[in-house]
């Protein structure tokens, strides 16, 4: 019985999990950033036909970083994204893609994505989660982000790399198109992958 009982005091007292370290380079960044469009990508790719895959991006973006470097659970993101300016490179592609049949960009202009937690899974590795909202549905999404670092640009503005990705399920948000195909399947996969390659700039 001594023995049974000094087993389980020690279990009951081990130490919990240390939490990540915060990147240094990271804790010495905090403060507000505007994404930057021109130098950043917010793009999909789904499967088609059960072969192949189709990679498109939305030119047309928009958002903002608020980041506590010391304390990452205090961060936060928007993204504003237009939904007629998504390109697959294929014109007839895009505009059944803003038709009614999928994103009704006429109807639903905007994909908004605003951060509800952030946690730290790595030592420059974080998981943010938010409400991801399409054609007026709005559901909880996670992202899985790296911290590629920080410079100084030509103009002397301070910039952070972020880059991630996220899996949906399009049905979920009423992108619920679809044909069957003659050998099985259907022409496109209910999971997409959205891809995130931001460049944001520290506010003055």
């Amino acid at each position: 019985m001594a023995l049974f009982h000094r087993k389980r005091t020690a279990e009951t007292s081990a130490p919990a999990a240390a939490a990540p370290a915060v990147d240094p380079a990271l804790a010495a960044l905090t403060g507000d950033y505007t994404i930057d469009p021109a130098h950043s990508s917010i793009g999909f790719t789904v499967r088609h036909a059960m072969v192949t895959n189709v990679r498109g991006a939305f030119g047309a973006h928009e958002g903002t970083l608020h980041l506590d470097g010391a304390n990452p659970a205090a961060s936060t993101a928007t993204i504003d994204v237009q939904i007629a300016s998504i390109d697959t490179g294929i014109a007839d592609r895009d505009g059944h893609l803003k038709s009614a049949d999928f994103f009704d960009a006429e109807t639903y202009p905007l994909m908004t994505f605003r951060s509800t937690a952030v946690e730290q899974t790595g030592s420059a590795t974080y998981r943010v989660t938010g409400d991801l909202t399409i054609k007026d549905v709005t559901k909880p999404l996670a992202i899985d982000l790296e911290f590629n670092g920080s410079a100084t640009d030509v103009y002397g503005a301070e910039r952070v790399g972020f880059e991630g990705s996220a899996d949906i399920l399009r049905s979920e948000w009423g992108l619920t198109w679809n044909a069957a195909l003659e050998t099985g399947g259907v022409m496109v996969s209910d999971k997409v992958k959205l891809t995130f390659d931001i460049s944001a700039v520290k506010n003055a």
